[in-house]
């Protein structure tokens, strides 16, 4: 199944796909405050997944601010709080160092590949 929702904002777009009952997540682009709605309604509208099991597939990210921290840390409280899990996928170098400063890798699982984190 797949479900594709382009973002309003012309810096991030956001697609939706649904591999053996786990949401994948796929951004592009820059996610800052200016998509800070979209990012946040697209991680944490999970629907009928039970438990909520996400990975964000961020390799397409070229800019991420405190904004996007934020979003992940929301989205990551929300599906464990419902026994469910966030991972990320593909995190490029301008990401990556922002997961890392703040020490998010450490808190939500990071994978090279979408491949990799969709293994149990």
């Amino acid at each position: 199944m797949t479900n594709t929702h382009g973002a309003a904002r012309p810096g991030l777009s956001i697609d939706h796909t649904v591999v053996d009952g786990i949401r994948v997540v796929t951004l592009r682009g820059e996610i800052d405050h200016a998509a800070t709605e979209e990012l946040a309604e697209a991680l944490l509208s999970y629907g009928s997944v039970t438990p909520p099991r996400t990975v964000v597939d961020l390799s397409g990210v070229t800019f991420m601010d405190s904004s996007g921290i934020n979003a992940l840390i929301a989205a990551h409280q929300g599906m464990s709080e419902a026994q469910g899990w966030l991972r990320i996928a593909g995190a490029q170098a301008p990401a990556l160092r922002v997961l890392e400063l703040v020490g998010l890798d450490q808190v939500i699982g990071c994978h090279p590949t979408v491949e990799q984190a969709l293994v149990p």
